[in-house]
């Protein structure tokens, strides 16, 4: 190997480390900060809450989250809670709504206004959701979620898994719903 080859292969093998560790320097912040993000979301069974859900064909009903959850037995669903007012939600709304055609996905209307207030803003933004209202950010609280967007999964156990805050991307969602069929 001539001695050109040798320091170009040295040089690559020298970066390739520098960027590894960059990279996993990296991974350990975001992983630290959503494990400081998601440290009050509760372990174990999701707690059961009633709400008024509006359906994506605008009807309204009131029901609990075991009650909506019976809907799709078996398998595991989405609660995604987000408000009208945050640019973040809104980035995300076309990753939730491909995400809903697959999969079952309750959006949490968090501080978003009142029943009417919020199917003006989904109607709108041609959003069908199915949509819990939470005015106060009472369900949102008993998610264990400050912030929005949040994103989590109730396994088939009603068990709460992988939670997120702060933008998801729509392959992380997946990935996260997922992970709870299989495991």
């Amino acid at each position: 190997m001539s001695l050109r080859l040798k320091t170009l292969v040295q040089s690559m093998r020298h970066r390739w480390r520098s960027h590894l560790l960059t990279v996993t320097m990296l991974l350990a912040v975001v992983l630290g900060v959503q494990a400081w993000q998601t440290r009050d979301v509760p372990g174990g069974a999701a707690p059961d809450f009633g709400f008024t859900l509006l359906q994506a064909d605008g009807s309204r009903t009131t029901t609990t989250l075991a009650q909506w959850r019976e809907r799709h037995p078996g398998q595991p669903v989405a609660l995604h809670v987000w408000a009208e007012w945050c640019p973040i939600c809104k980035a995300e709304e076309h990753s939730v709504s491909r995400l809903a055609r697959d999969w079952p996905v309750l959006t949490v209307a968090m501080q978003s206004g009142s029943e009417d207030a919020v199917a003006r803003v989904l109607a709108t933004r041609q959003l069908r959701w199915d949509t819990a209202i939470d005015p106060r950010g009472q369900i949102a609280s008993a998610l264990g979620f400050k912030a929005v967007p949040a994103f989590v999964v109730v396994d088939a156990k009603g068990h709460l898994r992988t939670p997120t805050a702060g933008y998801t991307s729509e392959i992380g969602m997946r990935l996260r719903l997922w992970w709870a069929r299989l495991f």
